[in-house]
């Protein structure tokens, strides 16, 4: 069986307590270097571990270097993906394959230091869930701390959580926030966010930051901008997947009413003057207000019977195990 097929069956196993996933693409200088920053961090802890590197479709020999890690110690596991598919669907790959009942996240760039996965660790002892990590000093171009801050900014403003490195690669887990956080597109931005929107204990972590020694960014202003537009996907996930007629029949009802008060102000025109006084323009914007108001409201409806119908799915399911 490959190892990707392995991935999908994987389960606890108590023999391994914490399991580190590195997702990398092209990043063949830093990886043994990582592992064995690694291996120093976690063995004076005295307890069992593993390394899985998910290889996200690189082009530069990045999995030869982690098959022959993976050849000389048998706590090393490499995963690869058929092509270059984005970090989330890495890290997805790389929760399915571990083992442990705690998981570490670094990023392979080697920014990130592997000697503070022990501060990680013991703050999960202490009984977060989530601890993500704090570049306090981040050493990266003005432009790419300027977007973090513009971005951690915003996140903390929308959802509430109040952390102030929300993408920080490093962070330490539970193992039931990665089987219950939904990770896809570029959702790995929002791992704190998601953990929050569903119960879970979310902490930080200051931890230091090193400049980036291989390879160059593919981080800027453009991810930062479409970060943007997946927050709107995260807070739909988080706030109003079991009430969508609160995100859409509400504001369609509010765009109703203002186009129904609008509505009744032309016709009151027509009645007293015997014309709308080249008010067209706010006629056509009234009856626009009422159209579209009238869609968002169905939406939400719509929406709530299918929040509904997946309930009693559920409902079904779990009498049906009962009387079986």
């Amino acid at each position: 069986m490959s190892e990707p097929a392995r991935a999908r069956e994987a389960v606890t196993d108590s023999s391994v307590d914490v399991s580190v996933v590195v997702p990398v693409y092209n990043e063949r200088p830093t990886i043994v270097a990582l592992f064995d920053e690694c291996r120093a961090a976690l063995e004076p802890l005295g307890v069992t571990w593993e390394l899985i590197f998910v290889d996200d479709g690189s082009n530069d020999g990045s999995f030869d270097e982690i098959a022959g890690l993976q050849a000389r110690d048998a706590r090393c596991r490499g995963l690869r993906l058929r092509a270059n598919l984005g970090k989330a669907a890495a890290l997805a790959v790389g929760f399915r394959a571990a083992r442990g009942a705690r998981l570490v996240t670094l990023d392979g760039d080697l920014q990130d230091d592997p000697a503070e996965v022990p501060r990680m660790l013991a703050a999960l002892d202490a009984g977060a869930d989530l601890v993500c990590g704090w570049k306090v000093d981040r050493q990266d171009s003005l432009s790419r701390v300027v977007a973090s801050r513009i971005f951690n900014g915003v996140s903390r403003f929308v959802s509430g959580v109040e952390l102030h490195d929300m993408n920080c690669g490093l962070k330490a887990f539970r193992r039931e926030v990665t089987a219950e956080v939904p990770l896809y597109g570029e959702l790995h931005r929002f791992i704190p966010m998601l953990a929050a929107g569903q119960g879970f204990r979310v902490t930080e972590q200051p931890v230091s930051h090193r400049p980036r020694a291989f390879g160059r960014s593919r981080y800027g202003w453009s991810r930062a901008l479409r970060g943007m537009m997946d927050m709107i996907t995260v807070i739909c996930l988080t706030r109003y997947n079991r009430r969508p007629a609160h995100f859409f029949s509400l504001p369609g009802a509010a765009l109703v009413m203002t186009g129904g008060v609008l509505c009744a102000y032309i016709a009151a025109l027509r009645l007293v003057y015997g014309n709308i006084q080249s008010r067209h323009p706010l006629l056509i914007f009234a009856v626009l207000l009422v159209v579209v108001g009238v869609q968002l409201f169905t939406t939400g409806l719509v929406g709530e019977m299918l929040v509904d119908a997946s309930r009693r799915v559920d409902d079904d399911y779990h009498r049906a195990r009962k009387i079986g």
